[in-house]
């Protein structure tokens, strides 16, 4: 069905890195978000008032939420395909994240309003008509909620969108709150015993943590998200992958919405090499990656000096000193100053996410260590953030 759907509405559909392609997905399943949840939620808020049932509207009442969360997304994907302009020059990409957080607001406040009605109810219970009518819509509920989950996960990952995933993730935590409605009625049939309204504030509740749930979700990449290992582990292997580059430092990755993502990387070349050689070589990274990744990198190159002896032995000696300090992940752009009565080292270490140390415990440790190998070193430190989530070595 999915494949079918995809090439009728949506062309060139294996061309996933086209931004318009990408749109087209999203505005497809905003459009089947839309109709299908519509159509569940009528017929479940119509059962549940037909046969007062207050759980089973609840949940006809978690579909009409879905369908204004497929509205949004439909919308989000539509703005969020802008192009850039003078006052959004990185794109307008992360709107698909904003709608995510409109949408998880609007889940959570339908759910504090089901969580008082199924309230009220348990207070003051009403007969349940058991009804042929209400296991069916419920039966058909569960079978186009498990469909909805599989297009909905396939087509997020289709083109990695997290507002699709965390649809699809929702569809599937659907199935588990209507077949607990089903069973309640089910229960009601064969034993008397009324959990409408109890099964109603469970459905309420579950509404609330999946409300809370997706603001984590889409709220992580607005505020800073550590990049993707798989992407970062792209951009190493890919830039030391060509000869002359002696080593790599300062990744930095930004994330601007889906296939808007920015990054920077500090490459070494030989500092008694040609110079012209070194920057053509850097600029064919550059476009070679930003073509393959689909993202737009710059690389900074570092000259470093590979002939003079005294650094190739400080840098073997920080290499074993910070082996054994956990908190510290490398270091780079070692450079030393010689003189009569004292040497300076002057070098940046990389520091990990979340290290226990201080930055000046951390200082104090490894200048104490390179004394040991000579009292004339003078280290000159710097701290480097890691920006990539990496917390050990």
């Amino acid at each position: 069905m999915q494949k079918l759907l995809l090439k009728v509405f949506v062309k060139d559909y294996e061309n996933t890195a086209d931004p318009q392609v990408r749109e087209a997905y999203g505005k497809l399943a905003g459009t089947v978000g839309i109709v299908s949840n519509t159509v569940v939620s009528v017929l479940k808020i119509a059962v549940g008032m037909i046969f007062s049932s207050i759980s089973i509207m609840a949940d006809g009442l978690n579909n009409l939420a879905d369908a204004s969360s497929s509205l949004i997304t439909l919308i989000g994907f539509r703005m969020a395909s802008k192009p850039a302009d003078e006052d959004h020059p990185y794109g307008h990409a992360r709107i698909e994240y904003i709608t995510g957080l409109i949408v998880s607001f609007l889940i959570i406040m339908l759910g504090v309003e089901t969580l008082k009605s199924s309230w009220a109810k348990i207070m003051e219970p009403e007969p349940l008509q058991f009804s042929m009518v209400a296991v069916g819509v419920l039966l058909m509920s569960i079978a186009v909620k498990l469909w909805q989950a599989s297009f909905n996960m396939k087509m997020g990952n289709a083109i990695d969108s997290a507002t699709l995933k965390a649809t699809g993730a929702d569809s599937r935590n659907d199935v588990i709150s209507t077949t607990a409605v089903l069973i309640s009625l089910l229960i009601g049939k064969f034993t008397g015993l009324q959990l409408d309204g109890y099964m109603g504030v469970l459905v309420a509740l579950f509404i609330i943590w999946s409300g809370i749930c997706l603001i984590k979700e889409t709220s992580d990449p607005l505020l800073g998200l550590a990049p993707d290992p798989t992407l970062v582990k792209q951009i190493e292997e890919r830039v030391v992958s060509h000869e002359g580059i002696l080593g790599i430092h300062d990744l930095v990755v930004h994330d601007y919405g889906p296939g808007r993502v920015f990054a920077s990387v500090h490459a070494e070349v030989d500092a008694n090499g040609n110079l012209m050689e070194s920057h053509d070589l850097i600029d064919n990274i550059e476009k070679e990656i930003s073509s393959a990744l689909k993202i737009e990198l710059v690389v900074h190159m570092d000259p470093v000096d590979t002939q003079d002896p005294l650094t190739q032995i400080v840098k073997q000696q920080l290499t074993e000193v910070i082996s054994d300090i956990d908190d510290i992940l490398n270091v780079h752009d070692v450079r030393v100053v010689p003189g009569y009565t004292h040497h300076n080292i002057l070098f940046d270490i990389v520091v990990a996410a979340g290290a226990e140390k201080t930055d000046s415990q951390l200082k104090t440790m490894v200048m104490t260590r390179m004394k040991e190998y000579d009292p004339k070193y003078n280290t000159v430190i710097e701290i480097d953030r890691n920006y990539t989530g990496e917390c050990h070595k």
